[in-house]
């Protein structure tokens, strides 16, 4: 028919629809283009000619042809909806939900158009709205294991655990092999503590995907929390083996070996991390980080007699171990007596490094481009997968447990961090930490502090409630502080003090005193923290 009238747009676009559906795409391109070009009036032709450059990836070209057709015939739902996939997949989420919107209200029933809108709510964090759409999709088509297992997603983002898990079991009933859904309900059922029941899932998602690079990494977490601590490296292995860069399989492996003693290998995987991270990204600046990076360009420059600029890459001091030790000793093990016979449970030491730790840590923290998350509560922090874990910090990691072995010989390393602050900001707020036992020292002078008996750390004699998870124990200062003062707890003030460290019972209540330091780069007030062991309620 169309070598006979080459013009007839009827069997242009059957032709390229049979031709489409039949496999053969670029020969349907090709004819369905040819037509659009003579009827550049025609909707129907110009909506599947848009659809054919979608399928070909020509996503730019695809919405532009999609908006010529809609601009004739604004009432086909079904091209807003192939409209909304395109921009979905160029990124632009907010455009596609509004033509997932227009396809809805064009056609109400259009069932594409409602699940994708679904994914794009959860892709864009309205968890909400993405169950309210998806509990339409599952209701119209039971037996859809995506809708199902996304359903679970949106559930899981609302903290409603036991419902995910139910989504979740859903669509492995009707997908056994669904690999997504068996990840998503082990990482549930590991964050409520069934480890064992976890683990299965997990090892179910690997043996249907072997390339599923998350869920090696997730099964590895959950044999660490068992305490598998060989299998859970292998795991994150098998992570690294698919994708070397994988942060979290990079994080996750470094805290495995942490844990199992071997601090210095563990190091050596944050230190990968930190090397391979991007550009870091820099959305919005606080006031104190902006501050803190012009007086550190201030002091490298003066330092070393060339601009420093610390939109560069990582850069780092001089963190290597020093010769002989890096803690003082504890005399007769009379710190770690202390510390077994006090109640609550918090020993305050003094002269805590020796010298030549001390100054070459503080000097590293100086010199090193590495404190890049800011606080709200006018403080920076630099954590070991950003390169603040120098050898030095893990040769003082691994001193700790040798030296107070009545304080740490139960306890790995779990985790680490240095923050530093601004001269009169409030400091860390009331909380509790995910640890067995809390290793705080300060490195600044003496002399930077303006009032000697404050500038230090407050230790509540009240212990966060077992039941409480992290969210809360962590991050509601008011829930805290209301059940300090239902207990009727009483607060022991650690005075500030140059090289001074505070061990104590992690579950403890603790917050930053008040801060009155001198202004300037040398004197902001620099403290480190190391978590030893897991919290009672972790344990599993």
């Amino acid at each position: 028919m169309l070598a006979r009238d080459p013009a007839k747009a009827d069997a242009a676009y059957l032709l390229g629809l049979i031709l489409a559906q039949a496999g053969e795409p670029e020969a349907a391109l090709d004819i369905v283009a040819t037509a659009a070009d003579i009827h550049a009036d025609d909707a129907r032709l110009l909506a599947l000619f848009g659809y054919l450059l979608q399928m070909s990836e020509q996503l730019e070209q695809a919405i532009a042809v999609y908006d010529r057709a809609l601009l004739l015939d604004p009432t086909q739902g079904e091209t807003w909806n192939n409209r909304g996939g395109a921009l979905q997949s160029l990124g632009r989420l907010e455009d596609a939900l509004d033509s997932f919107d227009m396809a809805l209200n064009k056609t109400p029933g259009h069932f594409g158009a409602l699940y994708n809108r679904a994914t794009i709510l959860l892709k864009l964090n309205r968890a909400k709205d993405a169950l309210t759409d998806f509990t339409q999709v599952v209701a119209r088509v039971p037996d859809y294991a995506e809708a199902w297992n996304n359903r679970g997603v949106a559930l899981q983002s609302l903290g409603r655990l036991d419902d995910a898990l139910a989504d979740f079991s859903r669509a492995i009933a009707f997908r056994p092999d669904h690999s997504d859904a068996l990840f998503n309900r082990g990482v549930v059922l590991e964050e409520m503590r069934r480890s064992a029941e976890a683990l299965a899932s997990l090892e179910r998602a690997v043996a249907v995907r072997p390339d599923y690079a998350e869920a090696w990494v997730k099964l590895g977490v959950c044999l660490q929390n068992l305490k598998r601590f060989d299998e859970a490296l292998a795991s994150q292995q098998r992570a690294l083996a698919l994708r070397p860069h994988h942060a979290e399989a990079l994080k996750h492996a470094a805290s495995t070996l942490c844990e199992s003693g071997r601090i210095a290998e563990g190091f050596a995987f944050y230190e990968r991390l930190a090397a391979y991270a991007p550009v870091r990204e820099r959305p919005i600046m606080s006031p104190h980080k902006l501050l803190h990076d012009a007086e550190q360009r201030a002091y490298l420059a003066e330092q070393t007699g060339q601009t420093a600029d610390c939109e560069m890459l990582l850069h780092r001091g001089d963190g290597g171990r020093v010769a002989g030790a890096a803690i003082n000793p504890d005399p007769e093990g009379a710190i770690s007596r202390r510390w077994i016979s006090s109640n609550p449970q918090i020993v305050v030491i003094d002269d805590f490094l020796t010298p030549n730790a001390f100054e070459k840590l503080r000097r590293f923290c100086l010199d090193s481009r590495v404190w890049e998350r800011s606080y709200d509560g006018g403080y920076l922090g630099a954590l070991p997968e950003q390169g603040f874990a120098c050898p030095l910090l893990a040769q003082v990691a691994e001193e700790l447990r040798s030296v107070y072995p009545g304080i740490l010989a139960d306890h790995p390393l779990h985790y680490l961090w240095g923050f530093k602050y601004d001269s009169n900001h409030s400091g860390i707020a009331l909380h509790a930490d995910k640890a067995a036992v809390n290793v705080n020292f300060w490195l600044t002078p003496d002399e930077a502090n303006l009032d000697p008996q404050s500038g230090g750390l407050v230790v509540w004699d009240a212990a966060a409630p077992q039941d409480w998870d992290f969210r809360r124990y962590n991050g509601d200062t008011q829930a805290c502080r209301d059940f300090l003062q239902r207990k009727g707890a009483k607060p022991v003030t650690i005075p500030y003090r140059c090289n001074r460290a505070v061990i104590f019972d992690s579950d403890l209540f603790h917050e930053t005193d008040a801060i009155r330091f001198k202004d300037g780069y040398l004197n902001r007030r620099i403290n480190i923290t190391l978590l030893y062991g897991r919290r009672t309620a972790e344990n599993r």
